[in-house]
């Protein structure tokens, strides 16, 4: 009888502990997996001096993005860069710059947006001279080569200037129409060629 009762209680306390460790492990198991960082808004990656160029199907290049650094995000498929500059090149037009401190560039290119200080310089030709647009923001359809925003902008070419609230660009027709409360001053050529010389 002494050996039943010496060899029951350490037979009770494993049975306890193995009662334990079940218990544990259904109250720790969790029903849901690890996640693997998809769900956060970190990036996957970070280059820093990035340049891309987009080679259009006859094997010219349309356009180059350059920017200080970028950054992937998986979560939502962006792309947030620092700095960023968009020149857009034809053979037959002036090339076309766009920059800003800031962008956001959406899944597969097609959209980006810029903020802050943002700028579009369209260069001179023989007969114009150099076009530059001022804006605090502007989406950018990159393939179609087409741009909006619904921030105040200011248009200078020359001696001219035009300023309004709205903007539609097209890259392709080389045209800008300002949206509402549009006002300017534009030079004539005529004006232009009457100037006294000093």
């Amino acid at each position: 009888m002494k050996q039943w009762s010496s060899a029951a209680l350490p037979l009770s306390i494993l049975l306890v502990l193995a009662a334990l460790t079940f218990w544990l492990r259904y109250v720790t198991d969790f029903t849901e997996k690890p996640g693997d960082g998809n769900l956060r808004h970190d990036p996957d990656y970070i280059v820093n001096g990035a340049t891309l160029r987009k080679i259009g199907e006859s094997g010219s290049l349309e356009y180059t993005l350059i920017a200080d650094e970028i950054r992937h995000y998986p979560d939502d498929d962006t792309t947030r860069m620092d700095k960023p500059k968009l020149v857009y090149l034809q053979p037959t037009k002036p090339p076309v710059t766009l920059s800003a401190v800031h962008g956001v560039m959406g899944p597969k290119g097609e959209r980006v947006d810029l903020s802050e200080q943002v700028e579009v310089h369209r260069a001179g030709s023989d007969q114009n001279p150099p076009l530059l647009v001022e804006t605090a923001e502007l989406t950018v359809l990159t393939s179609e080569e087409k741009a909006f925003t619904k921030s105040p902008v200011l248009i200078t070419q020359g001696n001219s200037w035009v300023q309004g609230v709205g903007m539609q660009v097209d890259n392709k027709l080389q045209t800008y129409l300002l949206e509402s409360r549009v006002s300017g001053e534009i030079e004539s050529h005529s004006a232009k060629k009457k100037k006294p010389q000093t």
